[in-house]
């Protein structure tokens, strides 16, 4: 075991450059919308500010170290459900990393980079509620799209003659869970580009091209920075040619981050390991009370041990996340719910150091019922959100 092999190490170490007498760790956001060119810009490595900009690599090279560690070496297994990793993993000789102004411009670049009109996608029909308007304007713009639950790996009967299959596991909201192995296989042998959200694992707790797949595509909005103060999303490919469609419409759209975003990202990034360790414990505890209360259903954290995703979770993930979806009995009583919590903040995200959670089924294009929560664990302790959510509970069956 190397110097840097464990994830509260590689996180804090992650993308920063080579130390200088009296310089910054973390050197500060480059502002710059043009550079000194003289000469032949090709293989210019900073031209202009839509292409790249300094504080954009750095943060690049750290995702990419945390999504694929062992790029260039042997992948180094580790156990199920535990910090360390599954068993099986492979080899990721190399990545090429994208950073985008939120997670949305990671999503529509990989999708439209790789589709043209005539060509098969296959989405996951349970899935953020944004791929729906995507799905809309794929289908207009003349490609086929499919779509099966994740659950179940529903999506293999949707894969022939498919170009790009899209997988989100955990799916947001419901937290089901898929076999990304046998999913990104399938695929394969149908010549199709796999795709996989790891929004809500981040790659502390799932590496997705570990496991196959040809892209690994988040929100570095929620888990991954954290905090509540920033948009953006990224895009790891580990083949070049795949990548460069995908910078290409980077630069023609503009999807770019500031570089203040990008460099408040990366310094995020430190904590990375201590937060979601933090969470996902507290999660599982949240999880357990919840399930206990009578007037609580469809309790649902893929870490649970009776989860009905719990069994393909621990084979392909090393921790399980920050949320938790429940249903109660009705809209009403949802309300009254959020509104007597105190400690959990009524917010649409998750990831945060402070607890979320909202009623889904306000929003439209998730087939959840009226009554569904998804409730995003923070720091707080779990003792005083397990309070805080039982006391709310019992205010809302009072009234």
């Amino acid at each position: 075991m190397g110097i840097s092999d464990g994830d509260g190490t590689r996180v804090v170490r992650a993308g920063l450059p080579e130390e200088e007498p009296y310089a910054p760790p973390l050197p500060g956001p480059v502002f710059a919308a043009h550079y000194h060119l003289p000469g032949d810009p090709a293989g210019a490595p900073y031209a202009y500010g839509r292409d790249a900009n300094p504080t954009w690599t750095a943060l690049e090279r750290a995702i990419g170290e945390l999504e694929a560690p062992d790029a260039g070496g042997a992948a180094a297994p580790g156990e199920p459900g535990e910090p360390g990793g599954p068993e099986g993993v492979e080899a990721v000789e190399a990545v090429e990393t994208l950073v985008f102004a939120s997670g949305m411009g990671a999503i529509s670049a990989v999708l439209f980079s790789q589709l043209k009109p005539g060509d098969i996608a296959v989405l996951p029909s349970d899935g953020y509620n944004l791929l729906v308007p995507v799905r809309e304007r794929l289908e207009s713009w003349g490609v086929e799209v499919r779509t099966a639950p994740t659950g179940g790996d529903a999506q293999l009967e949707a894969l022939a003659g498919a170009r790009l299959l899209w997988i989100e596991s955990p799916c947001n909201p419901g937290l089901d869970v898929c076999d990304i192995r046998r999913l990104t296989e399938a695929a394969h042998a149908q010549g199709a580009v796999v795709a996989v959200d790891n929004t809500l694992a981040t790659p502390l707790g799932q590496r997705p091209l570990e496991l196959g797949a040809d892209f690994s595509v988040a929100s570095g909005t929620k888990a991954l920075t954290g905090h509540g103060d920033v948009l953006l999303g990224y895009a790891v490919c580990r083949n070049a040619e795949l990548a460069a469609g995908v910078r290409l419409w980077r630069k023609t759209v503009g999807a770019i981050p500031g570089p203040m975003e990008a460099w408040l990202a990366h310094r995020s990034l430190a904590t990375l390991e201590v937060r979601t360790r933090r969470q996902a414990a507290s999660a599982l505890a949240v999880a357990e009370a919840l399930g206990a209360r009578a007037e609580v259903t469809d309790v649902r954290h893929p870490g649970a041990p009776g989860d009905p995703a719990y069994a393909q979770a621990v084979r392909q993930m090393r921790r399980f996340g920050c949320v938790v979806s429940f249903t109660l009995p009705d809209k009403a009583f949802a309300d009254r719910f959020l509104a007597a919590l105190r400690l959990v903040d009524d917010a649409t995200s998750f990831g945060g150091v402070r607890s979320t959670a909202e009623r889904r089924g306000r929003w439209g294009g998730d087939a959840v019922p009226e009554g569904f929560v998804r409730l995003s664990v923070g720091l707080e302790d779990s003792e005083d959100l397990v309070a805080d959510l039982a006391q709310a509970l019992d205010r809302a069956a009072e009234s």
